[in-house]
């Protein structure tokens, strides 16, 4: 028999010991975005309905041509870049970078903050940030103890309120990820450039950044989708609210779902946050194949 005869036989052995998790995947991971992307061509619903039609587009239709839902997106694309872009991935670039020239007492007591707030269920975050945005809170108190005008926070600014607590919460993340490649970037080549007078902001610009380009680009690819999914942060503080000047996609998305008891077209609403994550996710995967 000749030697191509078992190469079937020894790509089926090859693969046996991923069979298990392919199946898994394919029963609660490709099992149900297949069901709701069958959900979101019906006028299913809660209530009221005894039973369901397909609809065809119908439901993408209603959400292109809905005010609600394009300010929901345009919330939504602020609220990632306000959170994600500039705030948890340009912090947490800063921290990384700070405490490597920190004292150890001083890195030690920076992360154990930062990570607190990191590991506090999202819900408890959203309860402490709302204590201290609120008209009574904590950041209005300072205010006045430095006699500047207080504001109220969650009313006049939701969306930049909601967008600071996310930074609060999530930079730890983008601090670990950066503390880890800077870690990797050899000291000798930081060394030979202070001696030929490269000052910090010019070694961070043409030697750190370009080395750790990759870290960069993964910390993005993570930390968007994270954003884009955010609720319970958002929902304890402002509910979407006032009226709908902080609500997000996620938001949107439960309302038409499940108080309006809409679930076909909230369905619609969640395959398209579900193609705005994966179209964010390939422009991030062309970026880490490009060299600066």
């Amino acid at each position: 028999m000749s030697p191509g005869a078992h190469a079937p036989a020894r790509s089926l052995l090859r693969a046996l010991p991923v069979t298990p998790a392919v199946i898994l995947l394919a029963l609660f991971l490709a099992g149900p975005i297949a069901y709701c992307a069958y959900i979101a061509f019906t006028d299913l619903q809660l209530t009221g309905q005894a039973e369901s039609s397909f609809v065809g587009f119908e439901n993408f239709r209603r959400a292109f041509g809905d005010e609600e839902f394009l300010n929901a997106v345009w919330l939504t694309l602020v609220f990632t870049v306000i959170s994600s872009l500039l705030g948890q991935n340009t912090l947490g670039l800063a921290l990384a970078s700070l405490m490597r020239r920190a004292s150890k007492p001083v890195r030690t007591l920076t992360g154990g903050i930062v990570i607190t707030a990191w590991v506090l269920p999202e819900v408890v975050a959203g309860f402490l940030l709302y204590a201290f945005f609120r008209k009574e809170g904590t950041l209005n108190a300072i205010l006045d103890a430095l006699h500047l005008p207080r504001q109220n926070w969650l009313f006049t600014l939701p969306i930049l309120a909601v967008s600071f607590a996310n930074v609060w919460r999530g930079t730890a993340f983008s601090m670990l990820v950066y503390t880890a490649a800077l870690a990797e970037i050899p000291q000798e080549i930081t060394e030979a450039a202070e001696v030929d007078g490269a000052g910090g902001w010019r070694r961070m610009w043409h030697i750190t950044l370009p080395m750790i380009r990759r870290s960069i680009g993964t910390n993005l690819m993570l930390n968007t989708l994270q954003t884009l999914s955010v609720f319970g942060l958002i929902w304890v503080m402002t509910r979407g609210g006032p009226g709908d000047r902080s609500q997000t996609l996620p938001l949107f998305m439960y309302e038409q779902a499940f108080q309006n008891s809409m679930i076909g077209y909230g369905t619609a609403v969640a395959l398209l946050l579900l193609l705005v994550g994966s179209l964010f996710s390939v422009v991030y995967m062309r970026l880490l194949r490009t060299e600066l």
